[in-house]
């Protein structure tokens, strides 16, 4: 489409991300939390159960972005696939926190049925994220569409962390809170998700001269090294991200004396962004969108490293304030990869003829889904090396010093250092990215 996007289609697009934040948000977490300290499952075990769907999720998303072109090809359209994960997520994400016993059926449980969810989202999700390389053919338009879909992601991600965890204690606590939180927003989740797929089906979609089967399709994306630099410095970032979600719940009950306070420390993350978006988007077009996005990733690893001595302080207002300083860095974190990302899909259609959303958007799902599901791996494993002790809801449990120090390294330490990690992937990326200008190829980098 050539011209200004009309705002009523930028924000039935954006609406998707509302469902789409829920969805990523909410079992990293709640999920970890709900098996140790609801159904009683050990935390190495529990860790077992959510990293492994997400393995099937990784082999799943290039499959399915592969799949997304080939309809595109044929009907110019991606809303089949769309409308599929709309209808099936939300009835398989309130089955997550329904387990039917403790234990190891909790654990095996979840683990089938969070396979299935993710399988859902990844049918809605893969489209969904192609569909901004596709919605004008002007950057400065894409840039307006993804700034209005990274707000809207906010608000689901608020959602999720503010009133998923009110909900479950509204509803009770324990087994019969998470069973009615599971209902609630899987329902408002599916209404978003739904609306964005009908609301979208005046993008049109051309990838390519002819459909490409799944094998066809990555040999053809492989050569796209912008795009898997910018890939891998987004994965290292979204796995910081996780990891420290994964143990929101841990500190606010074992360092600030009250798992309620789950709740404010995400509001405290997540809130500024939606504030903070605007603010970057201008920042980046005056000074660029790389250096822009290399200072929130130093900000957010030194706000995390000083967190670490708030909370063993037990400090609740000044780790508020740190994760609120946080929250601004997310918003850069989130909006501006997100944004190049259009661009480096387009930057290789002279190379290969095919502009392939799909496939690319496909490896870029995979990759963010595996490492928000990582996430609570990793930090599962902190626990369990440090001497945590998982109970049923009701058992008091007392921590050793050594759970401690490993609950508050894990969603301090942890992230910092993976952001730090993804600093020389941020700079390939730039690299990758002059060399393809420069030269009319990313293999030139």
């Amino acid at each position: 489409m050539k011209g200004k996007v009309a705002r009523g289609r930028l924000l039935g697009y954006a609406l998707g991300s509302v469902g789409t934040g829920v969805f990523s948000t909410t079992p990293g977490l709640l999920l970890l939390y709900y098996l140790t300290d609801v159904m009683g499952v050990p935390a190495a075990v529990a860790g077992v159960a959510l990293v492994l769907p997400k393995a099937w999720d990784v082999l799943l998303n290039p499959y399915v972005g592969a799949l997304s072109d080939r309809e595109a090809v044929r009907t110019g359209r991606r809303t089949r696939l769309l409308v599929l994960g709309a209808v099936t997520l939300p009835v398989l994400f309130a089955l997550m926190f329904a387990a039917p016993a403790h234990g190891t059926v909790a654990a095996v449980w979840v683990m089938a049925v969070f396979l299935l969810a993710a399988s859902a989202f990844a049918a809605f999700q893969v489209p969904y994220v192609a569909l901004p390389a596709e919605i004008s053919d002007l950057p400065e338009e894409r840039s307006r569409a993804m700034a209005w879909r990274i707000i809207a992601l906010t608000i689901g991600i608020l959602l999720a962390g503010g009133a998923a965890p009110e909900l479950v204690g509204l509803a009770g606590d324990g087994r019969g809170g998470y069973a009615v939180m599971g209902v609630v927003i899987g329902l408002v989740m599916g209404a978003a998700m739904l609306a964005a797929a009908l609301s979208t089906r005046w993008i049109t979609s051309r990838p390519g001269p002819r459909p490409l089967g799944f094998a066809a399709a990555l040999r053809v994306a492989r050569g796209n090294r912008p795009f898997f630099a910018l890939l891998g410095a987004f994965t290292v970032q979204a796995l910081a991200i996780a990891v420290m979600l994964a143990g929101a719940a841990y500190v606010a009950e074992y360092r600030l004396g009250d798992d309620g306070l789950t709740s404010v420390l995400f509001v405290c993350l997540v809130a500024p962004s939606a504030l903070a978006v605007p603010v970057w988007n201008r920042l980046s077009r005056r000074y660029g969108a790389v250096p822009c996005y290399l200072l929130a990733v130093v900000l957010f690893a030194a706000g995390s490293l000083a967190l670490l001595p708030a909370l063993t302080a037990g400090a609740a207002a000044t780790a508020f304030a740190l994760t609120g300083l946080l929250g601004v860095c997310y918003a850069a974190l989130q909006l501006l990869p997100l944004s190049l990302l259009p661009e480096t899909v387009h930057a290789d259609t002279g190379r290969t003829g095919h502009a392939q959303a799909g496939a690319l958007t496909g490896a870029w799902t995979a990759a963010e889904t595996g490492a928000m599901a990582l996430g609570s791996g990793v930090y599962s494993a902190v626990l369990a090396a440090t001497g945590f002790r998982s109970a049923a809801a009701g058992t008091q449990v007392v921590q050793q010093e050594s759970a401690l120090t490993g609950l508050t390294a894990g969603f301090t330490l942890v992230p910092a250092l993976l952001m730090l990690a993804s600093v020389p992937l941020v700079l390939a990326y730039r690299a990758r990215a002059l060399a393809h200008r420069t030269e009319g190829t990313p293999d030139a980098a």
